[in-house]
């Protein structure tokens, strides 16, 4: 297994892809609002199979089926622990490869498509308390670091930047470049400068949004090495759960997010092993 920190010192890094939309290629269910924890849930070798493809692919950082999982969602508080420790302990099975812990926003526990906005009606405080307990498992499950995404306000990268503080662990922050949250010139840089200084990160950037919103989302961003996992180009629709539109080859955009400091590359939703192969060679 690579150490992070000096790997990302030398050289853009590998990432996994899309893991849930995956799970459904395979033949899994993953409609309901449980999304891939159910099948964590209900089959964890189907999770263990695809965290293993892809890092047959390529893939060198490997992302936990825990980005819908926390306390006061769908699954009861009694099985949220356990689902989460397991989350960590079927990407370790994966292969010798950097296991990054997800943490969700407070939209994906709900899955409405508040995760797109931010718009929860809840104050900082309320955002810190919702992700604390979550964070503090994850923290202590064995994962090498956390894998903090998709998050889509500033006030919830502030709330997610205090409790990081409090935890000591290595954690990456990507932030919904598409969003509607981060409304106003320079408020995506704002909000990554905000990550940056959080103690314990190791990178911040962007993910889930169209290949096409990288570069722009990533002008403003502070020093540290960036993160970026797209999607494939394709929209989603949260009320049918269902994605619309055509897929683009994010290999051809890699070197360019390589080229403006991107250091952690891969894919979000839609994305499969044979992307991350392809990254991983435009990369090198």
């Amino acid at each position: 297994m690579i150490d992070l920190a000096t790997a990302l010192a030398e050289r853009p890094v590998i990432l996994d892809g899309g893991l849930g939309t995956l799970l459904e290629a395979r033949g899994n269910d993953v409609t309901s609002a449980l999304w891939s924890a159910r099948v964590l849930r209900d089959d964890p070798e189907e999770v263990r199979a695809a965290h293993a493809a892809f890092v047959d692919a390529g893939a060198e950082v490997v992302i936990t089926a825990s980005y819908q999982i926390g306390f006061g969602g769908e699954i009861p508080d009694a099985e949220v622990e356990a689902l989460l420790r397991r989350s960590v302990a079927v990407a370790r099975e994966a292969g010798d490869v950097v296991v990054a812990a997800s943490v969700g926003p407070v939209g994906a526990l709900r899955a409405d498509g508040s995760e797109y906005t931010g718009a929860y009606g809840l104050s900082l405080a309320e955002l810190r308390e919702a992700h604390r307990r979550r964070l503090h498992v994850l923290a202590h499950a064995g994962a090498d670091v956390l894998a903090v995404e998709t998050i889509p306000s500033p006030l919830e990268v502030e709330a997610l930047a205090l409790e990081l503080g409090a935890i000591g662990m290595p954690a990456f922050v990507s932030l919904s470049a598409d969003s509607t949250g981060f409304t106003g010139r320079g408020a995506l840089g704002a909000a990554l400068s905000e990550a940056a200084s959080a103690p314990g990160v190791v990178a911040v950037g962007v993910n889930c949004c169209a290949p096409g919103s990288v570069l722009p989302a990533l002008s403003d961003a502070p020093g540290l090495p960036l993160v970026v996992y797209p999607n494939t180009g394709e929209s989603w629709e949260a009320a049918t759960r269902t994605w619309h539109g055509g897929a683009a080859p994010l290999a051809d955009d890699a070197p360019a997010w390589v080229a403006a400091g991107a250091r952690l590359v891969g894919g979000c939703c839609r994305s499969t092993p044979a992307d991350i192969a392809a990254i991983s060679a435009a990369v090198r």
